[in-house]
């Protein structure tokens, strides 16, 4: 069975943010801290467990100043 297109999606996105917070030096924390988005909620993203909606990612995109959706590229 091949796998499905949204869980590619969110893994990517997942790697992304990871190398995001990654480049900043910031903790889970203060990601939170300057994007407004809940630490759980972004602990969640980071572990696949959850895939959080456009305005969360717009948020973290904004706090991280860098796009976080991979587009069709996965």
């Amino acid at each position: 069975m091949e796998e499905h297109h949204g869980a590619r999606v969110a893994q990517a996105l997942a790697a992304r943010l990871e190398a995001a917070i990654g480049k900043k030096d910031w903790s889970v924390a203060e990601l939170s801290r300057r994007s407004g988005v809940a630490r759980y909620t972004i602990a969640k993203a980071l572990a696949g467990e959850s895939w959080p909606d456009l305005l969360t990612i717009a948020n973290l995109e904004k706090a991280l100043g860098v796009d976080l959706w991979p587009g069709r590229e996965v």
